[in-house]
């Protein structure tokens, strides 16, 4: 601790004003947005007695805690703990014991005498000292509790959560063998298919595992499919969600439903000729119409559910399987399903209510009273929202599976967003997790000068430990059911984050920091547990010694092609990008190869205002087709193009030949892992997401361009993906 009273309260917070821009220049936040932060956190910052006495507060009580919230070791052959205890005390042998995951008990009798580990604290007229003791016990990873107890005294001094990690992700055998292997990333809901309701579904996933690993590849990446807000369609983005622990439920197959076997009203309905016409308008549009789809899956799920409580043999089966998962998973799924059930009930109410921070206060948290009692009378309701869940986790259970039966190494994996929105469930239901007045984001970068703030209100790092991660784990273990790879978005979320108060703009912001070590160590037992390989999407400004860490824990890193460049500008050869990394052409957030190249991005955002100088704009014209030659020199010296391809950028389209050149070069790479993108099989130029557009651009909105059947029907791409799989043998 500094002896001044904002930087006594920086290190509590863990505030770090200073950083390295990503120009490479050190920076500093200034005292005043420090304190904006401070003051958006929920804290008087303008006047330091109340910060001085909050300090004081919590420095109390740390003392007066024998042992810290929680503790999280890698499994060793000991442990060492921090203990508080008071000076006259501190000679009297104390019991260790540690109740294991499976209700087994050990204990040991210890001393702590003799490893002061601090100066000597005086709290309350009581003199403290913090004393490391070491434990050689043999402990299983997973989570357990550790309670400290005086000699002849059944009451606990203190317990803690102990969590024991393995050392490193999970990665499956093949993969740490050396095989490498490819797979395709694609919006769910961008899916074209012969039987879809106008958005790709589970159903539609399973066949493009079939049909990947028919053609050679092995996994299918998905964008975040997490729950977003069935009574705002027009809410799409997948990275913005209501909730990160629950799926957006219109990637449900109603047809493949149990339910809709029995119910024959629903099959007459969707065989009308009505019907058939509404589907075909939904399918044929090359954009998703998030309203007619909504509209129209919720009027079948709803009778789907009636089915389900109709009182006959084969549904009474159903219904004790479905009330077992309610019962399971408990009452994160009653928050998750009260809070539709009741966004609905307060927009037939009021049309403008579009989130708890509207409606009115006594319903504005799941745990007040009014909103309790609203959920036992309407309890019916709100099992509804809970099966529209149980039967999307099915089918995604079932896609899982179809992938494991195809000997798919990875099968699925998903996405893990950074945030929730403010109006989210997650909020909603847990409001003392986060701070709500402010944003994540970004500093200002090159490619966005004035910062960024995403609207995604964090979680403070001394919370997060005070409730022994258990917000963090439950993420994790949702995330990683049902799939064999989960890709963290912005993983240097792990580390930091960037917080910006909702009064200022972004570059006002500073940087968090969270307990990288302990989350790495989760991030590993998690995905040990689950046999869930773990990518971390880690572009950006990246602080020196995360690329380390990452890599130590056994999480892969994300290479995309168009940003593996040189100092001299010049593209990095694939087969020098590292073996512990997935490889990509391009993301989400980009434009696609045919976009790219003939610079379709940067016109449209010239077109959605962008780029309103048009020096800015024309400067980055110049630099795209130096990058474009630097390509072309690239794949021509590594003999990744036939050697009469035009070598000048300034003359050369993207054609098929180039596209699938790229493709076929960054396959011969060394990293274990390439994903491509269905965009570019298919040579779309139109972009999936705009960063720094909200209504400007339809957004998460765009279709591919044919459907599966007939993307895995074209020679072309037959051919294409049966070079990608001779190259990843390479």
């Amino acid at each position: 601790m500094t002896s001044s009273t904002l930087d006594m309260f920086m290190g509590l917070k863990s505030i770090n004003p200073n950083f390295v821009d990503a120009w490479g220049n050190p920076a500093k936040v200034s005292d005043e947005n420090i304190r904006n932060i401070i003051g958006k956190m929920g804290y008087d910052a303008s006047d330091d007695s109340l910060l001085t006495a909050h300090y004081n507060e919590q420095e109390k009580k740390h003392w007066l805690s024998p042992l810290p919230p929680v503790s999280v070791c890698q499994k060793n052959a000991s442990y060492t703990f921090d203990v508080r205890l008071p000076i006259d005390s501190a000679a009297d042998p104390l019991i260790y014991k540690i109740i294991l995951e499976d209700n087994s008990e050990i204990k040991q009798t210890v001393c702590a005498t003799g490893f002061p580990l601090t100066a000597i604290k005086e709290i309350s007229d009581v003199e403290f000292q913090c004393y490391q003791v070491e434990l050689t016990v043999d402990l299983p990873i997973g989570y357990h509790s550790l309670s400290i107890y005086d000699q002849g005294i059944d009451e606990a001094l203190a317990t803690m959560p102990l969590i024991i990690t393995p050392s490193r992700c999970y990665a499956p055998e093949p993969i740490t063998q050396g095989e490498k292997i490819w797979g395709t990333s694609v919006q769910l809901y961008c899916l074209k298919s012969e039987a879809n309701w106008g958005i790709g579904d589970f159903t539609d996933l399973k066949t493009l595992l079939a049909k990947t690993k028919e053609n050679g590849g092995d996994f299918i990446g998905l964008n975040p499919i997490h729950a977003l807000s069935p009574s705002q369609p027009g809410h799409a983005s997948p990275y913005s969600p209501s909730s990160r622990k629950w799926l957006n439920i219109l990637y449900t197959d109603i047809t493949s439903v149990d339910e809709y076997a029995r119910n024959k009203s629903l099959q007459a309905k969707t065989e009308s000729a009505e019907f058939k016409q509404e589907l075909a308008a939904l399918r044929d549009t090359d954009w998703v119409d998030y309203e007619g789809v909504t509209a129209l899956k919720l009027s079948a799920l709803r009778e789907l559910f009636v089915t389900l409580n109709d009182g006959k043999a084969k549904s009474k089966k159903r219904l004790t399987a479905f009330n077992k998962y309610v019962e399971e998973k408990g009452e994160s799924l009653t928050q998750q399903a009260s809070y539709d059930a009741l966004q609905f009930h307060f927009l037939a109410l009021d049309a403008s209510s579009w989130g708890w921070p509207v409606w009115p206060e006594e319903f504005q948290a799941f745990q007040s009273e009014a909103t309790q009692t609203w959920i036992k009378e309407n309890i019916q309701e709100v099992l509804f929202w809970c099966y529209t869940q149980w039967i999307a986790e099915l089918q995604l259970e079932e896609a899982d599976q179809l992938a494991k039966s195809l000997g798919m190494s990875l099968g699925i994996y998903r996405d893990l967003a950074v945030g929730v929105g403010i109006s989210s469930s997650e909020i909603w239901a847990n409001h003392s997790l986060y701070c709500e007045h402010i944003s994540v984001g970004a500093p200002p970068d090159i490619l966005g000068p004035l910062g960024q703030s995403w609207g995604l209100p964090p979680i403070a790092p001394d919370q997060l430990q005070e409730t022994a991660y258990q917000p963090f784990i439950e993420l994790l273990q949702s995330n990683m059911s049902h799939c064999g790879a989960l890709r963290i978005d912005h993983v240097m979320a792990l580390l930091r984050l960037w917080w910006v108060p909702d009064n200022a703009s972004a570059e006002k912001g500073a940087y968090i920091y969270y307990q990288v070590e302990d989350m790495l160590n989760l991030l590993a037992l998690e995905s040990v547990r689950n046999e869930c390989l773990v990518i971390g999407e880690d572009l950006g400004t990246v602080p020196e010694g995360i690329d380390v860490l990452l890599k130590d824990a056994g999480v892969y890193s994300y290479k995309v092609f168009f940003f593996e460049q040189a100092e001299d500008g010049g593209y990095i050869a694939p087969d020098h990008y590292a073996e512990q990394a997935m490889a990509t052409l391009s993301t989400h957030d980009m434009p696609t190869i045919k976009g790219f190249w003939h610079c379709e991005d940067l016109h449209l955002g010239r077109e959605l205002g962008l780029y309103p100088d048009l020096e800015v704009f024309e400067e980055l014209l110049t630099d795209r087709l130096v990058c474009k030659q630097q390509i072309l020199d690239s794949l021509h010296g590594l003999g990744s193009l036939p050697h009469d391809f035009s070598r000048d950028a300034m003359y050369t389209g993207m054609d098929q030949t180039l596209n699938f050149a790229l493709q076929k070069h960054l396959a011969k790479g060394s990293s274990a892992l390439l994903s491509l993108q269905l965009e570019d099989f298919l040579e779309m130029d139109q972009p999936v997401n705009v960063p720094g557009t909200s209504d400007e651009y339809r957004n998460w909105q765009r279709k591919l361009s044919q459907n599966i059947e007939q993307l895995f029907n074209n020679q072309q791409v037959k051919t294409l993906l049966a070079d990608l799989t001779e190259a990843r043998k390479k």
